[in-house]
Protein backbone atom coordinates (compact mmCIF):
# COMPACT_ATOMS: atom_id res chain seq x y z
CA UNK A 1 0.00 0.00 0.00
CA UNK A 2 1.65 3.58 -1.21
CA UNK A 3 1.53 6.27 2.00
CA UNK A 4 -1.16 8.09 -0.07
CA UNK A 5 -3.18 5.13 -0.44
CA UNK A 6 -2.41 4.92 3.56
CA UNK A 7 -3.56 7.99 4.37
CA UNK A 8 -6.95 7.56 3.07
CA UNK A 9 -9.91 7.59 5.42
CA UNK A 10 -13.88 8.73 6.18
CA UNK A 11 -15.11 8.73 9.48
CA UNK A 12 -18.04 6.45 7.32
CA UNK A 13 -15.29 3.50 7.67
CA UNK A 14 -16.04 3.30 11.55
CA UNK A 15 -19.20 2.06 13.18
CA UNK A 16 -20.48 4.50 15.59
CA UNK A 17 -20.09 3.03 19.41
CA UNK A 18 -23.17 2.02 20.89
CA UNK A 19 -22.08 2.74 24.15
CA UNK A 20 -20.12 5.82 25.12
CA UNK A 21 -19.49 4.28 28.78
CA UNK A 22 -17.34 1.61 27.09
CA UNK A 23 -15.19 4.48 24.98
CA UNK A 24 -14.52 6.15 28.09
CA UNK A 25 -13.48 3.34 29.94
CA UNK A 26 -11.11 2.27 27.09
CA UNK A 27 -9.21 5.50 26.54
CA UNK A 28 -9.64 6.85 30.51
CA UNK A 29 -6.46 4.06 31.03
CA UNK A 30 -3.95 5.56 27.92
CA UNK A 31 -1.33 7.30 30.41
CA UNK A 32 -0.57 10.14 28.23
CA UNK A 33 -4.44 10.92 28.09
CA UNK A 34 -6.15 10.08 31.61
CA UNK A 35 -6.87 12.89 33.87
CA UNK A 36 -6.28 10.48 36.35
CA UNK A 37 -2.93 9.40 35.25
CA UNK A 38 -1.20 6.98 37.92
CA UNK A 39 2.13 7.70 36.62
CA UNK A 40 2.55 11.19 36.80
CA UNK A 41 1.41 14.22 38.29
CA UNK A 42 -0.66 15.07 35.37
CA UNK A 43 -3.60 15.55 37.71
CA UNK A 44 -1.97 18.16 39.49
CA UNK A 45 -3.95 21.15 41.02
CA UNK A 46 -4.82 23.83 39.08
CA UNK A 47 -2.98 27.07 38.85
CA UNK A 48 -4.50 28.99 41.46
CA UNK A 49 -3.38 32.69 40.71
CA UNK A 50 -3.69 33.92 44.26
CA UNK A 51 -0.49 31.86 44.82
CA UNK A 52 1.07 32.10 42.32
CA UNK A 53 4.70 33.27 43.58
CA UNK A 54 8.87 33.00 43.09
CA UNK A 55 8.50 29.23 44.19
CA UNK A 56 6.02 27.96 42.84
CA UNK A 57 5.76 29.54 39.35
CA UNK A 58 7.74 27.06 37.17
CA UNK A 59 5.02 24.13 38.06
CA UNK A 60 2.26 26.41 36.89
CA UNK A 61 4.46 27.33 33.69
CA UNK A 62 4.61 30.87 34.41
CA UNK A 63 7.30 32.95 35.95
CA UNK A 64 7.62 36.15 37.64
CA UNK A 65 10.74 37.86 35.57
CA UNK A 66 11.07 40.93 37.87
CA UNK A 67 10.49 42.27 41.00
CA UNK A 68 7.58 45.01 39.21
CA UNK A 69 5.86 41.24 39.23
CA UNK A 70 5.81 40.85 35.33
CA UNK A 71 4.90 37.26 34.45
CA UNK A 72 5.51 35.22 31.56
CA UNK A 73 4.08 31.77 30.72
CA UNK A 74 5.45 29.55 28.54
CA UNK A 75 4.43 25.91 27.15
CA UNK A 76 6.05 23.58 25.05
CA UNK A 77 4.55 21.29 22.20
CA UNK A 78 5.62 18.08 20.32
CA UNK A 79 4.87 16.21 17.52
CA UNK A 80 6.44 13.38 15.27
CA UNK A 81 2.93 11.19 13.80
CA UNK A 82 1.33 14.35 12.28
CA UNK A 83 4.80 15.73 10.76
CA UNK A 84 5.22 12.52 8.81
CA UNK A 85 1.41 13.13 7.30
CA UNK A 86 1.86 16.94 6.33
CA UNK A 87 4.94 18.72 7.87
CA UNK A 88 3.63 22.18 6.56
CA UNK A 89 0.48 22.03 8.53
CA UNK A 90 1.44 20.09 11.58
CA UNK A 91 4.15 22.47 12.39
CA UNK A 92 1.28 25.21 12.00
CA UNK A 93 -1.22 22.85 14.13
CA UNK A 94 1.57 22.85 16.81
CA UNK A 95 2.00 26.43 17.04
CA UNK A 96 -1.58 27.17 16.61
CA UNK A 97 -1.80 24.95 20.13
CA UNK A 98 0.37 26.36 21.97
CA UNK A 99 -0.54 29.98 20.95
CA UNK A 100 -4.48 28.93 22.12
CA UNK A 101 -3.30 27.61 25.65
CA UNK A 102 -1.16 30.69 26.68
CA UNK A 103 -4.16 32.69 24.97
CA UNK A 104 -6.47 30.80 27.52
CA UNK A 105 -4.15 31.19 30.45
CA UNK A 106 -4.29 35.07 29.83
CA UNK A 107 -1.38 35.25 28.34
CA UNK A 108 -0.21 37.69 25.27
CA UNK A 109 2.08 34.92 23.15
CA UNK A 110 5.27 36.72 21.99
CA UNK A 111 8.32 34.51 21.36
CA UNK A 112 8.90 30.98 19.91
CA UNK A 113 11.74 28.91 19.16
CA UNK A 114 11.60 25.26 17.39
CA UNK A 115 13.32 22.39 17.39
CA UNK A 116 13.35 19.18 15.18
CA UNK A 117 15.62 16.04 16.93
CA UNK A 118 16.12 12.65 14.51
CA UNK A 119 16.71 14.38 11.49
CA UNK A 120 18.83 12.04 9.05
CA UNK A 121 21.01 14.52 7.12
CA UNK A 122 21.44 11.96 3.89
CA UNK A 123 17.67 11.89 3.23
CA UNK A 124 16.55 13.71 0.77
CA UNK A 125 12.88 12.91 2.61
CA UNK A 126 14.49 14.38 5.58
CA UNK A 127 15.35 17.57 3.90
CA UNK A 128 11.86 18.05 2.46
CA UNK A 129 10.29 17.63 5.50
CA UNK A 130 12.53 20.00 7.19
CA UNK A 131 11.85 22.59 5.16
CA UNK A 132 8.35 22.14 4.79
CA UNK A 133 8.31 22.25 8.45
CA UNK A 134 10.04 25.44 8.25
CA UNK A 135 7.55 26.93 5.73
CA UNK A 136 4.73 26.11 8.10
CA UNK A 137 6.39 27.98 11.29
CA UNK A 138 7.11 30.77 9.83
CA UNK A 139 3.84 30.98 8.28
CA UNK A 140 2.65 30.43 11.88
CA UNK A 141 4.75 33.26 13.55
CA UNK A 142 3.54 35.63 10.87
CA UNK A 143 0.16 35.40 11.43
CA UNK A 144 0.39 35.31 15.36
CA UNK A 145 2.98 37.83 15.12
CA UNK A 146 5.57 36.12 17.03
CA UNK A 147 9.18 36.87 17.10
CA UNK A 148 10.95 33.74 16.27
CA UNK A 149 14.26 32.86 17.60
CA UNK A 150 16.41 33.19 14.71
CA UNK A 151 14.34 32.15 12.30
CA UNK A 152 15.99 28.94 12.31
CA UNK A 153 15.23 25.31 13.35
CA UNK A 154 17.40 23.73 15.40
CA UNK A 155 17.83 20.13 14.58
CA UNK A 156 20.39 17.46 15.37
CA UNK A 157 20.72 13.99 13.85
CA UNK A 158 19.82 10.45 13.77
CA UNK A 159 21.05 9.14 17.07
CA UNK A 160 22.76 5.70 16.77
CA UNK A 161 19.93 3.31 18.32
CA UNK A 162 18.45 2.64 14.92
CA UNK A 163 15.96 4.70 12.95
CA UNK A 164 13.58 7.22 15.11
CA UNK A 165 10.97 9.56 13.14
CA UNK A 166 11.92 13.33 13.25
CA UNK A 167 10.23 15.05 16.13
CA UNK A 168 9.29 18.90 15.60
CA UNK A 169 9.26 20.73 19.32
CA UNK A 170 8.22 24.27 19.78
CA UNK A 171 8.40 26.20 22.88
CA UNK A 172 6.26 29.43 23.15
CA UNK A 173 6.07 32.28 25.43
CA UNK A 174 3.51 34.46 26.45
CA UNK A 175 3.65 37.68 28.91
CA UNK A 176 1.00 38.84 31.72
CA UNK A 177 1.41 42.25 33.07
CA UNK A 178 0.42 40.86 36.67
CA UNK A 179 -1.39 37.75 38.72
CA UNK A 180 -4.84 39.61 38.28
CA UNK A 181 -4.67 38.43 34.48
CA UNK A 182 -3.99 34.64 35.35
CA UNK A 183 -6.98 32.87 34.25
CA UNK A 184 -6.87 29.10 35.18
CA UNK A 185 -8.66 26.10 33.08
CA UNK A 186 -10.52 24.49 36.07
CA UNK A 187 -14.05 24.94 36.60
CA UNK A 188 -15.03 26.70 39.71
CA UNK A 189 -18.72 26.35 40.47
CA UNK A 190 -22.15 24.82 39.81
CA UNK A 191 -23.95 26.34 38.18
CA UNK A 192 -22.01 27.97 35.48
CA UNK A 193 -22.76 27.41 32.12
CA UNK A 194 -20.24 25.74 29.84
CA UNK A 195 -19.85 26.93 26.45
CA UNK A 196 -17.91 25.68 23.08
CA UNK A 197 -16.33 28.33 21.05
CA UNK A 198 -15.67 27.65 17.46
CA UNK A 199 -17.01 25.26 15.11
CA UNK A 200 -17.15 21.15 15.70
CA UNK A 201 -16.44 19.03 12.50
CA UNK A 202 -17.98 15.71 11.69
CA UNK A 203 -14.63 13.98 12.09
CA UNK A 204 -12.10 12.63 13.80
CA UNK A 205 -9.21 12.21 12.23
CA UNK A 206 -5.76 12.10 13.86
CA UNK A 207 -7.63 11.70 17.15
CA UNK A 208 -6.70 9.78 20.38
CA UNK A 209 -9.83 7.84 19.86
CA UNK A 210 -9.45 6.65 15.88
CA UNK A 211 -5.76 5.68 17.12
CA UNK A 212 -6.73 3.84 20.43
CA UNK A 213 -10.19 2.57 19.98
CA UNK A 214 -10.57 2.11 16.83
CA UNK A 215 -6.59 0.93 16.17
CA UNK A 216 -6.40 3.01 12.68
CA UNK A 217 -3.18 4.71 12.95
CA UNK A 218 -3.39 6.23 9.19
CA UNK A 219 -5.67 9.33 8.70
CA UNK A 220 -5.44 12.61 7.23
CA UNK A 221 -5.13 15.74 9.93
CA UNK A 222 -7.62 17.06 11.57
CA UNK A 223 -9.54 20.31 10.41
CA UNK A 224 -6.95 23.24 11.18
CA UNK A 225 -7.45 26.56 9.34
CA UNK A 226 -4.63 28.92 10.26
CA UNK A 227 -6.95 32.58 9.76
CA UNK A 228 -9.49 31.19 11.88
CA UNK A 229 -7.27 30.27 14.54
CA UNK A 230 -6.12 33.76 14.59
CA UNK A 231 -9.09 35.65 14.26
CA UNK A 232 -10.41 33.44 17.59
CA UNK A 233 -7.24 34.01 19.31
CA UNK A 234 -7.56 38.04 18.88
CA UNK A 235 -11.39 37.68 19.89
CA UNK A 236 -10.61 35.21 22.87
CA UNK A 237 -7.98 38.13 24.21
CA UNK A 238 -10.60 40.58 24.47
CA UNK A 239 -13.12 38.42 26.25
CA UNK A 240 -10.88 37.46 28.49
CA UNK A 241 -9.68 41.23 29.23
CA UNK A 242 -13.21 42.14 29.34
CA UNK A 243 -13.55 39.58 32.50
CA UNK A 244 -16.47 38.15 30.65
CA UNK A 245 -15.46 34.40 31.45
CA UNK A 246 -14.68 32.59 34.32
CA UNK A 247 -12.40 29.46 32.63
CA UNK A 248 -10.92 28.61 29.16
CA UNK A 249 -9.69 25.77 28.00
CA UNK A 250 -8.52 24.74 24.77
CA UNK A 251 -10.16 21.88 23.37
CA UNK A 252 -6.77 19.37 23.44
CA UNK A 253 -5.95 15.65 23.68
CA UNK A 254 -8.22 13.23 23.61
CA UNK A 255 -11.49 15.53 22.21
CA UNK A 256 -14.14 17.86 23.76
CA UNK A 257 -14.76 14.95 26.42
CA UNK A 258 -11.62 14.49 28.18
CA UNK A 259 -10.91 18.41 27.68
CA UNK A 260 -14.17 18.87 30.02
CA UNK A 261 -13.40 16.08 32.50
CA UNK A 262 -9.60 17.38 33.12
CA UNK A 263 -11.18 21.12 33.63
CA UNK A 264 -13.64 18.93 36.66
CA UNK A 265 -11.72 16.97 38.12
CA UNK A 266 -9.48 19.50 40.13
CA UNK A 267 -12.56 21.11 42.02
CA UNK A 268 -14.16 17.72 42.13
CA UNK A 269 -17.03 18.94 39.73
CA UNK A 270 -18.94 17.38 36.86
CA UNK A 271 -20.54 18.84 33.52
CA UNK A 272 -23.87 18.37 31.74
CA UNK A 273 -23.98 18.78 28.18
CA UNK A 274 -25.67 18.44 25.25
CA UNK A 275 -24.19 16.90 21.68
CA UNK A 276 -24.71 18.68 18.72
CA UNK A 277 -27.37 16.25 16.80
CA UNK A 278 -25.75 17.54 13.20
CA UNK A 279 -22.75 15.69 14.44
CA UNK A 280 -21.82 12.35 15.26
CA UNK A 281 -21.35 12.13 19.28
CA UNK A 282 -18.07 10.26 18.74
CA UNK A 283 -16.93 12.85 16.62
CA UNK A 284 -18.16 15.75 18.62
CA UNK A 285 -16.97 14.24 21.84
CA UNK A 286 -13.45 12.55 20.92
CA UNK A 287 -12.97 14.52 17.73
CA UNK A 288 -9.55 16.52 17.79
CA UNK A 289 -10.70 19.09 15.66
CA UNK A 290 -8.07 22.69 15.72
CA UNK A 291 -9.57 26.00 16.85
CA UNK A 292 -11.88 25.29 19.97
CA UNK A 293 -12.20 26.50 23.10
CA UNK A 294 -14.28 25.34 26.10
CA UNK A 295 -15.42 28.44 28.09
CA UNK A 296 -17.10 28.69 31.65
CA UNK A 297 -19.03 32.42 31.98
CA UNK A 298 -21.53 33.34 34.86
CA UNK A 299 -24.94 33.66 33.80
CA UNK A 300 -25.14 37.39 33.67
CA UNK A 301 -22.43 37.89 31.80
CA UNK A 302 -23.43 35.32 29.29
CA UNK A 303 -25.36 37.64 26.25
CA UNK A 304 -22.34 39.65 26.49
CA UNK A 305 -20.06 37.07 25.63
CA UNK A 306 -22.27 35.78 22.75
CA UNK A 307 -23.10 39.04 21.25
CA UNK A 308 -19.35 40.06 20.98
CA UNK A 309 -18.28 36.74 19.49
CA UNK A 310 -20.86 36.56 17.32
CA UNK A 311 -20.17 40.10 16.05
CA UNK A 312 -16.77 39.00 15.61
CA UNK A 313 -18.06 35.94 13.44
CA UNK A 314 -16.83 33.38 16.20
CA UNK A 315 -19.21 30.47 16.01
CA UNK A 316 -20.39 29.61 19.64
CA UNK A 317 -22.60 26.82 20.95
CA UNK A 318 -24.04 26.35 24.46
CA UNK A 319 -23.20 23.29 26.01
CA UNK A 320 -24.64 22.92 29.12
CA UNK A 321 -23.80 23.81 33.05
CA UNK A 322 -21.13 22.90 35.98
CA UNK A 323 -22.59 20.17 38.26
CA UNK A 324 -21.90 19.03 41.55
CA UNK A 325 -20.18 16.11 40.38
CA UNK A 326 -22.10 14.44 38.42
CA UNK A 327 -21.36 13.61 34.77
CA UNK A 328 -24.51 14.02 32.32
CA UNK A 329 -24.50 13.65 28.40
CA UNK A 330 -27.75 14.15 26.70
CA UNK A 331 -29.30 13.09 29.94
CA UNK A 332 -27.07 9.78 29.96
CA UNK A 333 -25.12 10.23 33.37
CA UNK A 334 -22.00 8.52 33.70
CA UNK A 335 -21.46 8.85 36.96
CA UNK A 336 -19.67 10.89 39.52
CA UNK A 337 -16.36 12.07 39.29
CA UNK A 338 -15.47 11.03 42.64
CA UNK A 339 -17.36 7.54 42.77
CA UNK A 340 -18.23 7.10 39.02
CA UNK A 341 -15.89 6.91 35.83
CA UNK A 342 -12.54 8.15 37.54
CA UNK A 343 -13.44 6.15 40.97
CA UNK A 344 -14.38 2.74 39.33
CA UNK A 345 -11.55 2.75 37.06
CA UNK A 346 -9.18 3.33 39.84
CA UNK A 347 -10.50 1.16 41.77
Amino acid sequence: MSETEAKIFTIEQVAEPESLRNVVYSMIAIPHLSPVNIFNEFASTAIDSKQVGKDDLSGAGIFQVDENGTLFSQTIYADYKRLAVDPFVAAQILVAKAVRRLVCYGAEPVAMSAYINNVDFASPIAEELVMAARLGLNAAATVFNLQFTNWKIFYDNVNSEGAVPPTLIVSLVGKLNNRSEVLTPSLKRKGHNLLLVGRSFNNIDASEYLDHYHEIKNSPLMPFNLSFENRLMVAMREVIKNNLVVSASPVGIGGLFFTLLRDALPNELGFDITTDSEIRNDAFLFGEGMGRIVVSVDEEKENEFVDFLFDHKIPVMTLGHITKGEIRIDDLSLGFVDKGIVGEYLD
